[in-house]
């Protein structure tokens, strides 16, 4: 099976989109067919594209997408050439959108897209809601993208959706069919880690150990996990709380806070870090508002169970993977159910070996390879 993958970001840059770009683009070749990466020109404009990623991050992020569809017509023209060089199967995107904008294949072949939000139902999400909008964008863009949008989406043979709340959306909002719309749920952005032998203990008076990850200390709800080793010290417990990615401000530090602010896994020592902070910790406390979460799907893989906010679609089940509350709460609830579990550790063992069990049977970049070879397999043989 040939497949041209289609993104404004190359796959081979791991950083981007929060590394998923890349994990998506390895399972692919994996699991299949031959994977070829797409130009990322802009064709006749391809000026404008440069003149773009010149640009601060913050703006170039805010005009890349949209001058995009704005120049659709010209751009889809060079995508169009790159698939007359070769023969293939499928056509597939990956995050950006707007790269299948107006795309007209050259011969049949199947289209397939995945993405964690689309513009459009992550705007109107209580999680786009949380960061505002000008006039002019809610008004006059915002309109304009959801047509474009529509058009996109209307037209693929197949899109694969991590999340039940990203299909539950899209199909309401773009018209989608089931046969269309379909879930595979994503990986973690890790290599797989060996299984722990045995479930970490948690009882009382033993330090109790919290994690929170992400680059952001407030979108990733760190007030609220730093409140809950707080509220957790206050009752007896010797709670501990291990940062990594991000800088907490000083109201949110003390003594029983451990930050790394940077970790690269490239690095041994520092990728050794990053696991033991994982495999030692008993809860990940991170409410944030976010459509997936990489690091609810790395805690599973670790058999860290999650405490999060039930929200867009993190890929918390609540009693498997730890547990997803309801919006409003906070660190009384989160410091409930770890207490909770302080009088029956059995119960949070089986909590880790159930994170664990639901990682290597769904949340995994091999099943989501698997799964899609069999949809194309099957959608490209009728």
């Amino acid at each position: 099976m040939k497949i041209a993958y289609l993104c404004d970001i190359s796959p081979e840059h791991t950083q981007p989109y929060s590394g998923g770009n890349a994990r998506i683009y390895q399972a692919l070749r994996e699991h299949v067919g031959e994977v070829d990466i797409l130009p990322q020109s802009w064709g006749a404009a391809e000026p404008v594209r440069r003149a773009i990623y010149a640009l601060p991050d913050g703006t170039n992020l805010r005009l890349r997408w949209r001058l995009h569809l704005l120049l659709s017509r010209i751009i889809a023209r060079s995508v169009t050439r790159a698939l007359n060089a070769r023969q293939y199967d499928v056509v597939f995107g990956a995050y950006s959108f707007q790269s299948m904008a107006r795309l007209k294949t050259p011969y049949p072949m199947l289209k397939a897209f995945t993405a964690d939000a689309s513009f459009t139902v992550y705007k109107r999400s209580e999680i786009g809601e949380s960061f505002g909008s000008s006039w002019t964008a809610r008004k006059l863009i915002d309109p304009l993208t959801f047509r474009e949008e529509r058009k996109i989406y209307r037209n693929l043979d197949l899109a694969l959706w991590p999340s039940e709340w990203l299909k539950e959306e899209a199909d309401q909002m773009y018209g989608l069919s089931d046969e269309q719309s379909v879930i595979v749920p994503w990986g973690a952005n890790i290599d797989t880690p060996i299984a722990e032998a045995k479930p970490l203990p948690l009882s009382k008076g033993a330090p109790v150990y919290l994690l929170v990850v992400g680059r952001d200390w407030f979108a990733k709800g760190g007030p609220d996990a730093y409140r809950t080793m707080q509220t957790l010290r206050d009752r007896g417990v010797d709670a501990r709380l291990t940062v990594i990615g991000t800088q907490p401000p000083a109201e949110h530090m003390s003594e029983h806070v451990t930050v790394h602010r940077s970790l690269n896994k490239a690095i041994p020592k520092e990728r050794d870090i990053f696991e033991a902070a994982f495999r030692n910790s008993h809860f990940l406390v991170q409410p944030s508002f976010e459509s997936w979460g990489f690091a609810f799907c790395e805690a599973a893989a670790y058999s860290l169970p999650s405490l999060c906010l039930s929200v867009g679609g993190v890929p918390v089940q609540d009693g498997v993977t730890g547990h997803d509350l309801p919006q409003g709460a906070g660190s009384a609830e989160f410091s409930a159910i770890i207490q909770g579990y302080l009088e029956a550790p059995e119960s949070y063992a089986a909590l880790r070996r159930s994170s664990r069990m639901d990682f290597e049977e769904r949340l995994n970049w091999d099943t989501w390879g698997k799964t899609v070879h069999d949809l194309f397999e099957a959608r490209l043989s009728v």
